[in-house]
């Protein structure tokens, strides 16, 4: 293939990296592409090339992307800081069930670990947080 095509094809599938949501897929492909280029340039064949592309996008992909996922997984602000917080119920909140309750502003799904009844207005204290669910008990 012309090195230009590898170039083209490598930097088409990392703008389409760009512009889809986090999976980290066609990243490898177009990181391979490019560093295939050059082999086209010089004149390998393209049997080569193509094996190259292969091998190098693949390997990028097993052995880099769980890494990369992982460090870009890391939020500054994580849930665990909403643990030890007041959140103010918007609902009434029987053992068992969900409810609503104000926390930082935002209106969140809670759950209750006791087993007595809360009420609406009622604050009461962040124990931990499951998603986007947090669990809550009285202060």
């Amino acid at each position: 293939m012309i090195w230009w095509l590898w170039l083209l094809a490598g930097i088409l599938l990392l703008a389409f990296e760009m512009a889809t949501p986090g999976g980290l897929f066609a990243l490898f492909f177009g990181v391979s592409a490019l560093i295939v280029a050059p082999l086209a340039a010089f004149g390998f064949p393209e049997a080569v090339q193509w094996f190259a592309f292969s091998v190098l996008s693949l390997a990028g992909l097993i052995t880099l992307r769980g890494r990369l996922l992982r460090r870009l997984s890391r939020h500054p602000t994580a849930q665990a800081d909403l643990i030890g917080e007041q959140a103010l119920l918007l609902t009434d909140l029987p053992a068992g069930t969900e409810g609503k309750a104000e926390l930082r502003g935002t209106t969140w799904t809670v759950r209750t670990s006791s087993e007595l009844p809360l009420r609406t207005g009622q604050r009461c204290l962040v124990e931990r947080v499951d998603g986007l669910t947090l669990w809550v008990d009285v202060e």
